[in-house]
């Protein structure tokens, strides 16, 4: 037997109209070369304990490309971090070394602030 209204991930749990149908998210993003990103690295402490990362925002493009550049960026600095939201978290500051990957990668439009 079929339920009429499955529940799905973005918290639609009932509706009243009969010809309801849960439309899927589309999430067609497409990742921008590495020379028309606009990325900003800055230094962080902010609810970490006073300990600082690097944070580096304004990523577009799809999840798994944030993540590979994430892990390419911990490795050349030799720390740990993680990747999500469009941010990337590389532990202590590694300013520096993240600002001389990224124009060494072609990412040309990066901003250094604080």
């Amino acid at each position: 037997m079929s339920r009429k209204n499955k529940p799905d991930t973005r918290g639609f749990v009932y509706s009243t109209d009969p010809d309801f149908s849960f439309q899927p998210e589309e999430n067609n993003i497409e990742t921008l070369p590495p020379s028309q990103q606009k990325l900003r690295i800055r230094l962080d402490t902010k609810h970490r304990a006073g300990k600082a990362i690097t944070l580096i925002e304004g990523f577009s493009g799809k999840e798994e490309d944030l993540q590979v550049l994430g892990k390419k960026l911990k490795s050349f600095c030799g720390t740990g971090g993680s990747a999500k939201d469009g941010e990337i978290i590389v532990q202590g500051d590694q300013r520096e070394k993240v600002m001389q990957w990224l124009l060494k990668n072609g990412y040309s439009n990066t901003k250094r602030s604080g």
